[in-house]
């Protein structure tokens, strides 16, 4: 029988598993485009699930233990890889309520429920993916498990049917095949099942055994992210951050814990559901925060830090740390600080877009929140209920703008009780702003989400972006850094300039019954250099096309194209 200690070290060792192997994974993307990579995806995601686990005690249930895994892990996931494995992991959390300890055919049975959850979240199905991988794992279980119910015989069928499974998918995926490789999600999964094995098998958690290099890098990331911190006066002292787990008995609403805190210091946030209240508060008194929050429940986790100390240990860096903490520094926007509001309006808007331009448009268009986030930035599931919670409406529409994105968008739904959430399935900023502007304040909420559904799918969308890596795709034999333009997800033109490319983009997607074009220039394109494309294609379009161009500060994308 697996323990739930047996378990909880488990999740520790398979995040361990990807977490040092996730640059390979994500070496296993095969479009060129620079994307919310796979590994780091899946990493981010489980990382929440592995920290949720340092506060349970070796006496827990597997119950709990995948309960409160699959609860970190639904709030942390990030980017379309990282919701199916937090969906498979939700699994274990159905299939083992109310154990103590799981033998073989529960721990198969788990992993089913999550696989059919899995395909259920999308869309369309693709084999040859993640979903592959994790349906024959669980297929391979199930049939051990009628031979032999010890839980290391079947994880070790799991294990080889994820393997199995991962060979074939370049068979299943020509894309894969012509490339040379596997499926990016599949082999993440299958590294992380094999860190749940070696704690099954052996009793051994997987380390992370990081280089020098990797060490400075993790630096360079950590005090990049609390950089924000520093950018300000530090007025508190510690960062105070905890998760309690809500008692069922008490009555009294997490607003009062908020309140509370508002008297102790600044940067108060305070996200609740039915079973956990999560908290981040700057104050000189952490003492005095936990000691409230145990007035509604048991503290799950704990972190406290030293902001000053943080900041003096960033001045002190080497000058070659500097240069890289410096560099991430620069290349990440600041996340704000949200805090929940009441409800009292009818309806609101969340939209996710990177770039303080397209930031701006999207607020004009009457956005509460814009989460920072878009291509190579999948935010979280949690990011979005946040941005949710801080819309002051009953009634939210969520705007993805982003293929990767949908999925953690759609899992905010059932999170979100004191108001309700539509995600609208946009897949790029030109639908994300087309569905907005087709919205009707005089209709209802259902017949603004069907119109807005309607305006996104009618509008097409041109790139021009770079190439991550080397690659051949689409016909095309593509060298890191090329230039590429794409129409409607579609790679059409390699090797010009952003200008021309973005030209070509444009004189493909336009025809006789074009009206309206949106240019949208980000980082790395000159003002003289936005204006020569504007130029360039209102000469081909004519003066029967009205044109706007917008300054949109977008990372990753020179151009962005709307074309109505």
């Amino acid at each position: 029988m697996i323990t739930g200690k047996q378990l909880r070290d488990a999740v520790i060792s398979g995040a361990n598993s990807i977490l040092k192997n996730r640059k390979f994974v994500d070496d296993l993307n095969i479009f060129p485009v620079p994307d919310g990579d796979t590994g780091t995806n899946m990493s981010m995601t489980i990382g929440a699930g592995s920290d949720a686990m340092q506060a349970l005690a070796d006496n827990e249930t597997t119950a709990k233990v995948a309960k409160t895994a699959a609860s970190a892990m639904l709030r942390g996931a990030r980017g379309n890889s990282g919701v199916i494995l937090s969906l498979l992991f939700r699994g274990f959390s159905k299939g083992l309520e109310d154990t103590v300890e799981a033998d073989g055919t529960q721990l198969a049975a788990a992993l089913a429920i999550g696989v059919d959850s899995a395909y259920k979240a999308v869309m369309k199905p693709t084999e040859g993916t993640i979903l592959t991988v994790a349906r024959v794992a669980a297929e391979k279980g199930a049939a051990a498990a009628e031979i032999d119910n010890d839980p290391i015989y079947v994880w070790d069928a799991i294990c080889m049917g994820a393997a199995e499974a991962l060979a074939t998918t370049p068979d299943l995926l020509p894309v894969l095949k012509k490339a040379g490789v596997v499926d990016a999600g599949g082999q993440g999964l299958c590294m992380i099942f094999d860190g749940m094995m070696q704690v099954f098998k052996y009793g051994e958690i997987v380390k992370t055994d990081m280089t020098e290099a990797e060490k400075a890098e993790e630096t360079a990331q950590f005090f990049a992210s609390v950089a924000a911190e520093f950018d300000s006066e530090i007025n508190f002292t510690y960062c105070t951050e905890f998760i309690v787990g809500r008692d069922p008995e008490v009555t009294t609403e997490p607003n009062e814990l908020r309140l509370f805190l508002e008297t102790l210091g600044d940067c108060v946030v305070v996200v609740d559901d039915e079973e956990i209240i999560k908290v981040h508060v700057h104050t000189e008194q952490p003492g005095a925060a936990l000691t409230k929050a145990l007035e509604f429940g048991s503290l799950l986790t704990v972190k406290i830090e030293n902001m000053k100390e943080q900041h003096k240990k960033a001045a002190e860096l080497n000058n070659a740390n500097r240069a890289a903490y410096e560099a991430a520094q620069s290349s990440k926007e600041e996340k704000e600080t949200l805090k929940p509001v009441s409800p009292e309006e009818e309806l609101g808007f969340v939209s996710v877009a990177a770039g303080d331009g397209l930031r701006a448009l999207f607020e004009e268009l009457g956005c509460a929140q814009v989460v920072s986030g878009g291509q190579t930035m999948n935010p979280s599931t949690e990011d979005i209920v946040e941005a949710v919670l801080a819309t002051p409406a009953k009634t939210v529409f969520v705007l993805p703008n982003n293929k990767n994105i949908i999925l953690a968008a759609e899992q905010a739904v059932p999170l979100v009780t004191d108001r309700k959430i539509i995600v609208v399935p946009t897949r790029t900023i030109p639908q994300g702003l087309s569905a907005l502007l087709s919205f009707d304040p005089d209709a209802s909420a259902d017949e603004n989400a069907s119109a807005m559904l309607s305006a996104a799918e009618n509008v097409a969308t041109g790139t021009v972006t770079f190439a991550a890596r080397d690659s051949e795709f689409g016909g095309f034999k593509i060298k890191e850094g090329d230039t590429m333009g794409m129409t409607n997800g579609k790679l059409e033109f390699v090797g010009d300039t952003p200008v021309r490319s973005v030209y070509k983009v444009a004189k493909a997607l336009m025809n006789k019954h074009t009206s309206f074009i949106t240019l949208i220039y980000g980082e790395g394109i000159t003002e003289e250099e936005a204006n020569e494309a504007l130029r360039l294609i209102k000469n081909k379009a004519g003066d029967g096309v009205d044109i706007n161009l917008v300054n949109g500060g977008q990372p990753v994308y020179y151009f962005i194209l709307s074309v109505e």
